[in-house]
């Protein structure tokens, strides 16, 4: 989440005659994340998040996400809620933006993970993974490994002005991924963005997953790679296999993990890693002036990357 796009107070209340929601009472921009622009909307009927779609958005493709959310809400996974306007369309637009209300949804997230977040987690991905079997569009990843080396690509004249050397280093780690990544998977819908900032908890459970913005038709095995890199890292950069262990064994409870798939691991963490590592560069070098937006440091995600590099089976993930 972020904020680009800022948004009047006229404006809103003029795109708010168009639901049947309430009038303004607070309204403010959220500034984490990075992706669309953001707002905690609170009016006499309740809270939402006002979502304004920037460029990097297709547009043709957000009735497949709202359509997913609301598929998902309707098998069992506590997630956002689209509201539809009064013309029954869940997408508008605010100030030269589409724009799209959901409902709120209670809960925290993990400012520090903890591993018993992990088990909760792991059953939480894999029950999404079953919801969306009976969800037929798809949705071609567009970050997945195809689009990897495009990034590096159009992020590589700054990388060395984060780090010296990082160009060289994403640049001599990125065809080996490519050239081991499996095809033959079970495949599915995915969140592919699982970080503990969208996963909320209350009262000690597990109340809701967010953002689903990125979600895709991909390798089901790979969103629980991306889960064990955003999840089971401490501060210090190494890997908790005690979380890993919690988060594999809550996903092989609702959908058990195959041999082949286990032994995936150490290369779907690779592409996890350095997926991250290139968007979090190309944001870091194309990121706007004076944007209300937290950018984050690649190089979270390339020390984990290293680590990957050295696994050499599912069994040092803790599965």
């Amino acid at each position: 989440m972020a904020v680009y796009t800022e948004v009047t107070d006229d404006a809103l209340a003029a795109f708010l005659t168009e639901f049947d929601i309430g009038e303004m009472v607070a309204f403010r921009g959220i500034a984490e994340g990075v992706e669309n622009s953001n707002y905690s909307l609170k009016t006499t009927r309740g809270d939402f998040i006002l979502t304004l779609y920037e460029k990097r958005v297709n547009v043709a493709e957000l009735p497949w996400f709202i359509g997913l959310m609301e598929h998902l809400a309707q098998n069992g996974i506590t997630c956002p809620l689209p509201v539809r306007a009064l013309d029954g369309s869940a997408l508008q637009h605010l100030s030269g933006r589409t724009a799209a209300i959901t409902t709120f949804l209670p809960g925290v997230w993990p400012r520090r993970v903890r591993v018993e977040h992990c088990g909760p987690l792991g059953e939480a991905l894999a029950q999404l993974h079953l919801a969306g079997q009976s969800y037929p569009p798809e949705r071609h990843n567009a970050l997945g490994p195809e689009g990897w080396a495009p990034l590096l690509d159009k992020s590589i004249d700054g990388a060395d002005d984060v780090n010296p050397g990082l160009g060289e280093e994403l640049s001599a780690a990125l065809p080996g991924i490519l050239a081991a990544w499996p095809t033959d998977l079970p495949r599915g819908h995915i969140h592919a963005d699982l970080f503990p900032d969208n996963v909320f908890f209350l009262g000690g459970k597990l109340s809701g997953l967010i953002d689903f913005y990125f979600a895709a038709t991909d390798l089901l095995a790979y969103d629980v790679a991306v889960c064990l890199n955003a999840w089971c890292f401490e501060m210090d950069g190494s890997f908790n296999l005690t979380k890993g262990q919690a988060l594999l064994a809550g996903y092989n409870r609702v959908r058990r993990m195959s041999a082949v798939e286990m032994a995936a691991l150490p290369v779907l963490c690779q592409g996890a890693a350095i997926r991250f590592a290139l968007t979090r560069l190309y944001d870091w070098v194309n990121t706007p002036p004076g944007a209300l937006v937290t950018r984050k440091d690649p190089m979270d995600y390339v020390r984990r990357l290293r680590f990957h590099l050295h696994a050499t089976s599912g069994a040092d993930y803790g599965g």
